[in-house]
């Protein structure tokens, strides 16, 4: 399913960039995954000042017209159109690049830097196509972690 699974957010994100764009927003991400059994399309879109309830509402009329049209999803599924977040995933290299200097929390699958722990939080320095490299309090200061290693980054919630 991972190869279907990527042609079909490929293929809505081709689809909604468009009407993100008449709507004054952007396409941030698209993700198809099961949840509780169930499947769901949910598109993230944003735009400078962040998204009203308006702009998803919008999007998500002409994007779910747009899927009936093209038809191309075997599953039910719900289509979610909503705000990336403030603790967003940085899920694509465009999410890193813009994030550079901003503080993130990563969880690892296995012991992250030789600290004996899966989740750590820093600010994000510099990515490569191998690598994520996280300035941190302690030390090692400047940590390089493979991306394979990383579940998941995002944003930290700073309150």
């Amino acid at each position: 399913m991972a190869g279907a699974k990527t042609r079909i957010e490929e293929r809505t994100e081709a689809l909604a960039e468009p009407i993100a764009k008449e709507n004054g927003a952007f396409i941030y991400d698209v993700e198809y995954a099961k949840n509780a059994g169930d499947w769901n399309l949910s598109v993230y879109i944003d735009k400078e000042g962040g998204v009203t309830i308006n702009d998803c509402e919008a999007v998500s009329r002409a994007l779910s017209d747009a899927l009936d049209a093209e038809d191309f999803i075997p599953d039910a599924y719900t289509l979610i159109v909503s705000s990336p977040g403030l603790g967003r995933k940085l899920t694509k290299d465009r999410h890193l690049a813009a994030s550079i200097g901003e503080p993130v929390e990563l969880k690892g699958y296995k012991d992250i830097g030789g600290k004996g722990v899966k989740e750590i939080a820093g600010i994000l320095r510099a990515f490569d196509k191998e690598t994520v490299t996280i300035e941190t309090e302690e030390e090692p200061k400047m940590l390089i972690l493979k991306r394979e290693d990383i579940a998941v980054i995002r944003l930290q919630l700073i309150l």
